[in-house]
């Protein structure tokens, strides 16, 4: 197993050499490859050629007429005594040879004539494992949402469609199968799942899709060989593979079983060292710096500045606690909706007919089973989707979404205003020590052996500000563009960030005043188009 592959039989055969305009069309094949119909009626109706008949290598006209998306085409031929169901040397059909490019009309003429959306070539192929095989997403979906293709279906070796996304590395075609239930747990007959021959193959994003959609099960799943699918992808030389499985395999061994991960119950992350670190900042300010023995009595203005300190760090504490427990934005999964009606109704739930669907096959989640909103994503920590996805902050154990990043951006703009208010106000009291001045001794020898207290102070209170002025920064960029860090992290996946010029182009930047001015009256940034002209853009 280590050493082989998937033996990749091509369901397309070679094309005409020729442009179409350049072509000699001399038969009903040449006329049903290059769409020519006036010429086909000719052949047919004037020369008495068969439709029915194929051509001396096994093709027929129906064939490729499929194979190039000609569906009136297809419909004279069915018309005129052609057979949708007549097959090649392979045996494939029209439809197979359909699936090859995604000719989404070609199958709806075919199979609306009577072609078997069942029917298998000489390897056991659907025409669903053709188009998994070609990236054929779109043409997939149509087949099983229209025509209720088998879309788990193995071929001859056991290989179901999800496979050959897998092998391929078509990760909207993976999603598109695990959303549809499709089965991560069947083994062909090497013992190999689908994250096996992703990994075989490095597709980092169809692994990636693989394992938030699936459980630990398929990442310790051995194909016959002995392989797990870590072991498999570092044998074959993709590292970034390996440690990425090996690194979700542990992270799934420690998770505790089943955690509940909706805000109330999230993972436990840094939260309790940040609020023990402010707790103790609090402490140490007020017995090392305001009240310390060893400094000069407080002035009243100095007392003033540093009771409103100590205030905005209890504040900071409050606005800590609200970002972290508040719900971030997380859209409700198939499993939490009351009854079917609700299914049919939200908009974002239903794939057939929903009028969330935007096209972009990055909104499905095959783990929560619905549509998600163009710029929600999937919290692999929190194990939900969460709406204007933002990031997820080990520091208030909570992701930054939608109904919580204004809170988030109070949170990290009162730390920064904290920190420098109160380093302000130790260094003063520093500074203004008689001591210091009647000893010449150095005032960081001073601080670290006459007040250790005010050291340790000045230490967390650094560090704090480095965060915090940081993340203050980042965010209020990022708030002035209308734009999240995920967007930022992973523009290259989103092609609504992209222009025609396959350049970075955000379509919902408004400029930085409507932009803040959104955020600050509703607590988000708005998601609606900038610019008319880029709504079909987003949409494809």
């Amino acid at each position: 197993m280590a050493s082989s592959e998937i033996e990749v039989v091509s369901s397309e055969p070679a094309k005409p050499e020729k442009a179409p305009a350049e072509a000699a069309v001399i038969d009903v094949f040449s006329a049903s490859a290059y769409g020519d119909l006036e010429k086909l009626r000719k052949f047919v109706e004037g020369d008495g050629a068969s439709l029915s008949s194929p051509h001396e290598n096994g093709y027929h006209a129906i064939q490729w007429a499929a194979l190039n998306n000609f569906p009136e085409i297809v419909q004279y031929i069915v018309e005129h005594g052609g057979n949708v169901n007549s097959a090649d040397n392979m045996k494939q059909t029209a439809l197979h040879w359909a699936a090859v490019r995604g000719s989404i009309a070609v199958a709806d003429v075919l199979l609306q004539n009577g072609a078997r959306g069942d029917a298998v070539d000489a390897h056991g192929y659907r025409a669903t494992h053709i188009a998994a095989q070609y990236g054929q997403t779109a043409f997939l979906n149509h087949l099983i949402s229209r025509y209720h293709a088998d879309f788990d279906a193995p071929d001859n070796d056991g290989r179901s469609p999800l496979h050959w996304a897998a092998y391929k590395g078509f990760a909207d075609t993976v999603r598109l199968l695990l959303f549809r239930d499709a089965s991560q747990a069947r083994q062909d007959k090497e013992g190999c799942t689908p994250l096996h021959w992703a990994a075989l193959r490095g597709n980092l994003e169809a692994c990636s899709v693989l394992v938030q959609a699936g459980t630990k099960h398929e990442l310790n799943v051995k194909d016959r060989a002995g392989f797990t699918p870590p072991q498999l992808a570092s044998d074959k030389g993709h590292r970034h593979i390996a440690y990425f499985l090996s690194t979700a395999q542990k992270k799934l061994s420690k998770r505790w079983t089943d955690k509940i991960c909706s805000g109330k119950m999230a993972d436990i992350g840094y939260a309790p060292i940040l609020f023990s670190t402010v707790v103790i900042g609090i402490i140490l300010f007020i017995n090392s710096v305001l009240a310390a023995p060893n400094l000069p009595k407080t002035t009243a203005v100095v007392a003033l500045w540093g009771w409103i300190a100590v205030s905005l760090a209890v504040a900071s504490l409050l606005l800590f606690y609200r970002c972290s427990s508040k719900d971030p934005g997380y859209i409700k999964s198939l499993g939490e909706l009351s009854n079917h009606q609700d299914v049919e109704q939200d908009p974002f739930l239903n794939l057939d007919s929903s009028s969330g669907w935007m096209g972009n096959w990055s909104q499905l989640c095959p783990t929560c089973k619905i549509i998600r909103p163009v710029r929600s994503k999937h919290c692999s920590t929190c194990n939900r989707c969460v709406e204007q996805f933002d990031h997820h902050c080990p520091w208030i154990s909570n992701c930054v979404g939608k109904r919580n990043k204004r809170d988030f951006f109070a949170f990290i703009c009162m730390g920064t205003l904290t920190s420098v208010l109160s380093a302000a106000v130790a260094f003063h009291r520093i500074w203004t020590a008689p001591v210091l001045l009647a000893s010449g001794e150095s005032w960081i020898r001073h601080v670290v052996f006459q007040n250790p207290g005010l050291a340790v102070f000045l230490v967390l209170d650094l560090v704090i500000l480095i965060a915090a002025t940081t993340l203050t920064a980042s965010q209020a960029s990022q708030i002035a563009r209308n734009i999240t860090t995920n967007e930022l992290a992973n523009a290259i996946r989103y092609g609504y960030l992209r222009g025609p010029d396959g350049r970075f182009r955000n379509p919902y930047n408004h400029g930085w005043r409507k932009n803040c001015s959104d955020f600050l009256i509703n607590g988000h940034t708005v998601d609606e188009i900038a610019w008319p002209s880029l709504q079909q853009q987003v949409q494809g």
